[in-house]
């Protein structure tokens, strides 16, 4: 099978397309075609450099997280699939690849019906990041005032979204060229943060929702109500403090959620969550450009810019031989 393969870190050139073997599932595991995968802002960083992904080279030389294909196998154990279900999924690598073997206890569901295959992938992982922040860290409650910061991001769109199904009055904060699509989404205001500091503003909100870890809760706290609560994807020191400070402390609180390291279980519960709210037509999906598997490294140039509207999604074809 064809996969995109790294065996050194450095710049997206190190993404080679290569020839490996096609995986064989094991008895508690399902074999997925995949049709789609995304690269996930985090992707460019474990390409460049040590870190999550090993310190002298690569410990996973397949990246990729978010996917959706169908079924092609299971192993003797598997219950919960069969071939050809069409699934959606994500796991921490291997789906830079034209076939993924998962744990049917893995984070991985029915697609929802109404989603294409690249729609599908570009959803786990901003909205399973987005979700637990806002409904088990924030508690958002019906007609609450939420800020998104990153409002047009992959972890932003899908916030926006979940924030206005939960009743909150939102207000997101992107860059000039993504107003529209951010008031699209169902946000009640847009400010444009090239023009406005909403710190200035005068405005107070129940939740600040930082998706892309920019904000420290310091500038932030000015613009909280009074038992409001500042929410962050970063790990900056300062924010760390202030969120053992206020754990402990009354009023205003700092909160910090590692998703992506949650049981796979939960990631699984909230997947099913999410397909009923894309089916009943209260998600959609954001994609901002699409790329063959081929221009991988194209795809990494663009992502490691910062500025993309939602996801990047790459579509995997399939020819005839395994």
């Amino acid at each position: 099978m064809k996969a995109i393969v790294y065996t050194k870190f450095g710049p997206p050139e190190v993404l080679q397309l290569q020839e490996v073997e096609k995986p064989t599932p094991k008895d508690n595991e399902v074999l997925i075609k995949i049709y789609a995968t995304t690269v996930a802002k985090e992707d460019p960083d474990m390409r460049a450099a040590p870190g999550f992904n090993g310190l002298l080279k690569p410990r996973n030389p397949i990246l990729g997280q978010e996917f959706a294909g169908e079924v092609e196998a299971i192993g003797q154990n598997v219950t919960r699939f069969r071939p050809g279900d069409q699934v959606f999924g994500i796991g921490p690598f291997g789906a830079y690849a034209e076939y993924k073997c998962m744990p049917e206890d893995g984070a991985l569901a029915i697609k929802p019906v109404n989603m294409s295959y690249e729609e599908a992938a570009s959803v786990p992982n901003g909205a399973l990041t987005a979700l637990p922040f806002l409904r088990d860290k924030g508690h958002i409650q019906s007609e609450q005032t939420v800020l998104i910061y990153g409002a047009s991001g992959s972890v932003g769109t899908a916030a926006v979204q979940l924030a206005k199904y939960f009743g909150a009055k939102v207000t997101g904060v992107c860059g000039t060229a993504n107003l529209e699509m951010v008031k699209s989404l169902g946000a009640d205001k847009v400010v444009d943060y090239t023009q406005e500091d909403f710190t200035e503003n005068g405005q107070t909100y129940d939740i600040i929702f930082d998706t892309v870890g920019k904000l420290s809760f310091s500038r932030c706290k000015g613009s909280l109500a009074k038992s409001g609560v500042f929410l962050t994807t970063g790990i900056m020191p300062e924010n760390m403090l202030h969120v053992l400070w206020s754990s402990i402390a009354g009023g205003k609180k700092a909160r910090f959620a590692a998703t992506g390291l949650r049981p796979a279980a939960k990631k699984t519960k909230d997947l099913l969550f999410l397909k009923e709210l894309i089916e009943a037509g209260q998600i959609k999906a954001v994609i901002d450009k699409r790329y063959p598997l081929a221009q991988m490294a194209e795809a990494h140039r663009y992502v490691e810019q910062g500025h993309k509207k939602g996801n990047v999604v790459i579509t995997i074809a399939h020819n005839n031989k395994a």
